[in-house]
């Protein structure tokens, strides 16, 4: 696998929610990453793909939720979020996609 497929594998999608756009103020930036992700993968894909100086990646699992449709139990799949904190001056643009 080429190293910009493993990029792009890493960084599966931006979370782009009202409290994720509050912190880009702040050179933070939130992705959706693979469960088994590592910090220095995510840092490296976001440095490859962006073209920035990554300095701060932390990552929250979210433990998907059991709900109920028609009676029936379910339960949504687990996610890893990503925030990733770039140097100051540089921005990513997260609404044009990968």
């Amino acid at each position: 696998m080429s190293a910009a497929a493993r990029h792009y594998d890493t960084i599966l999608a931006p979370v782009i929610t009202e409290k994720s756009t509050l912190i880009s103020d702040q050179n933070k930036y939130v992705f959706f990453v693979p469960l088994n992700s590592k910090k220095n993968e995510i840092a490296e894909a976001v440095e490859a793909l962006f073209k920035v100086k990554v300095t701060a990646v932390n990552t929250i699992k979210v433990h998907g939720k059991t709900k109920r449709f028609k009676g029936v139990a379910g339960k949504r799949n687990d996610q890893k979020k990503a925030i990733v904190t770039i140097q100051d001056g540089q921005t990513i643009d997260v609404t044009t996609g990968l």
